[in-house]
């Protein structure tokens, strides 16, 4: 964790790193969609999604690995006059409760092994709102991961929530804030299925790798 967490808070320890404090414009449009109750935004940097979430009503945990991340997304919470909770961990070793959220949004972090946190952090009819970088961003642009490994191959994402009911998908090249990036972005829904459906959906879903 210290090597990770020196390298996050050399990041975030001057100026604000994300331009303006603006929420992800893919929340933004999809809020509608998305169920009121208590969320968590994973890898929350300086907070500017997880108080977006409070202004409209959401009980909010903000988790992060940086403390000086987290010190950020307070002082936005309370200009913003709203109040959202932090808590610094390693996503490596921070144990979600089973069923503890109705949404939990997941922005340019990839991390394979906490996806099936996410699934058991979520109640049923719970809501996962997804975005990253895909592998045609590092020929794109310097922005994001350097190493392929945190990059999405096509249709990874969806293969990786296979089993919720996918209410929401974007795969491609998109223009967002004047500059292109290469993301897949992903609003699914916890749902109970048969382990008999489970398994003709998984044979039926071959992504290419």
């Amino acid at each position: 964790m210290r090597s990770d967490q020196e390298r996050w808070d050399k990041k975030y320890k001057g100026k604000r790193v994300d331009s303006g404090t603006e929420a992800n414009p893919f929340l933004r449009k999809h809020i509608h969609l998305l169920p009121k109750g208590k969320a968590l935004d994973i890898a929350a940097g300086e907070g500017k999604n997880a108080v977006f979430l409070a202004h409209r009503g959401f009980d909010v945990e903000a988790v992060d690995i940086s403390k000086f991340a987290l010190r950020k997304a307070r002082k936005l919470a309370k200009e913003s006059g709203v109040r959202i909770r932090t808590l610094q961990a390693d996503f490596d070793h921070y144990p979600l409760e089973e069923g503890r959220y109705d949404l939990i949004i997941n922005f340019y972090f990839l991390d394979r092994h906490l996806i099936p946190k996410i699934k058991r952090g979520l109640k049923r009819g719970g809501k996962v709102v997804f975005e990253t970088f895909l592998k045609e961003q590092m020929s794109l642009s310097n922005d994001g991961p350097k190493n392929p490994r945190y990059l999405l191959k096509p249709n990874e994402l969806l293969t990786l929530f296979r089993e919720f009911r996918i209410l929401f998908y974007r795969e491609g090249i998109f223009k967002e804030g004047g500059t292109k990036k290469a993301v897949a972005s992903l609003i699914a829904e916890k749902v109970r299925i048969s382990p008999q459906r489970s398994q003709r959906t998984q044979r039926s879903l071959r992504f290419p790798r």
